[in-house]
């Protein structure tokens, strides 16, 4: 049988039962819009969140970590060495912070085809000196236009101009410290660093993480300028900070980096795996929500479908009397099954767009989060790839089994009951 006969029959049978099958594409096209709406609004905080961690997270971080040293005097002595050796109390051996021939490594670094860029780092502990009262804290002493590219810096400056730490003796302060020490940009604060160096230094802009425990302790200065606090060489350096193109190679570049320098190497999925973790539970939190939506919708387009089947026997007994075979009459129901689950599934891919740009401007605003002003939306293509696709198997599974139903039916004890 032609499929425009098959195709006219099923629109009729569509039309004659608009109601229910209205109410059919209703269910598919609400479920295939929260489908939509729902994953790129959960996406979009899972990608605010770990940014919040990720973005300011080298993938791999280079420093020397201060521990006791592994070969104790006991150890080296013959007298014992078959012997268990119990030494408590170990104190941290005198070691250096700053990493030897820094800049080799930093050359090593940058000519790797696995690396995006590399920014050299100094860190130290300092009392921000407020009246009579020392507050700690950290500078981080930072090569401005490198942490700008590779760590998106400027996205968490909230007020002044991240370009003016360029200059000697200039200080960004995280939000927290600032407020506690009610220091406002332009004004001179007094720092000392633990080997009793006293510096002043000009506030030019704030900081803000998101993070309330980090910006309460953390500033930034450039990196001249805290080793011109510190009173050590250009060559100090005690972190290098490394980008790399594909995250995934993280793990093994920092192991085979952590032999070949010989220091500690720490990468970005070790260090913050429980980010990862999260995500992965919310996301599939929302696919499980999502899809249950599809599943309930599918139920429905079945219920409707068995009902037209028990209501249109007659019909059906006519159509097998005057020639259509079970073949035809299945292909009959399944055209209705998928158009409803296209048209349903077309329209529910458009309102879930439009729902997620609706969602993009509702306002968003917290002081923990000053660079976000509305709430985040994903538009990855993928979901409304996986929306549309399942939204057709979906509906097909409905229409099957009514339709494998209804081809079966037999003409001659329809008929006979009339």
């Amino acid at each position: 049988m032609s499929w425009g006969l098959i195709i006219e029959l099923a629109r009729a049978l569509m039309l004659a039962r608009l109601k229910q099958t209205f109410i059919a594409g209703v269910g598919v096209t609400f479920s295939i819009t929260m489908f939509v709406a729902l994953l790129g609004f959960m996406n979009g905080l899972n990608t605010m969140l770990d940014g919040l961690v990720i973005n300011r997270t080298p993938h791999i971080r280079f420093y020397n970590q201060i521990k006791p040293n592994p070969n104790q005097p006991i150890d080296q002595m013959t007298d014992f060495e078959n012997s268990l050796n119990i030494i408590r109390s170990v104190k941290p051996s005198t070691s250096r912070l700053s990493i030897y021939n820094s800049k080799e490594i930093i050359r090593t670094l940058e000519s790797d085809p696995r690396v995006l860029g590399v920014s050299s780092k100094v860190s130290t502990q300092v009392f921000f000196n407020v009246g009579t009262i020392d507050l700690t804290g950290v500078i981080n002493g930072i090569d401005v236009d490198k942490e700008a590219a590779l760590f998106s810096f400027t996205d968490y400056v909230t007020q002044g101009n991240y370009e003016e730490l360029n200059q000697i003796n200039s200080i960004i302060l995280g939000k927290g410290l600032a407020d506690r020490m009610l220091a406002g940009i332009g004004d001179v604060i007094q720092v000392t660093t633990a080997q009793g160096n006293r510096v002043q230094l000009k506030v030019v802009g704030y900081y803000q993480s998101g993070l309330g425990d980090f910006d309460n302790a953390n500033s930034y200065a450039s990196i001249s300028t805290v080793q011109k606090i510190l009173g050590e060489p250009t060559s100090y350096v005690t972190d290098i900070q490394v980008k790399l193109k594909e995250l995934s190679q993280a793990p093994p570049m920092a192991r085979e980096m952590r032999e070949t320098f010989g220091i500690d190497a720490d990468d970005i999925q070790t260090i913050n795996a429980q980010f990862e973790t999260g995500t992965n539970v919310r996301t599939l939190i929302s696919y499980a929500v999502g899809i249950t939506l599809l599943v309930v919708s599918g139920f429905g387009i079945y219920n409707i479908l068995n009902m037209m089947i028990y209501e249109k026997l007659d019909t059906i007994a006519i159509l097998k009397a005057i020639g259509f075979n079970s073949q035809d009459v299945n292909r009959i129901f399944i055209t209705i099954a998928l158009t409803i689950g296209v048209i349903g599934g077309a329209v529910g891919l458009l309102l879930g767009f439009l729902a997620g740009l609706g969602i993009d401007q509702i306002p968003f605003e917290t002081e923990a989060l000053p660079t976000i002003k509305t709430f985040p939306v994903d538009y990855n293509p993928k979901y409304y790839l996986i929306g549309g696709v399942f939204s057709l198997v979906t509906t097909y599974l409905a229409g099957f089994f009514p339709a494998r139903k209804a081809s079966g039916v037999d003409p001659v004890d329809i008929i006979r009951g009339k």
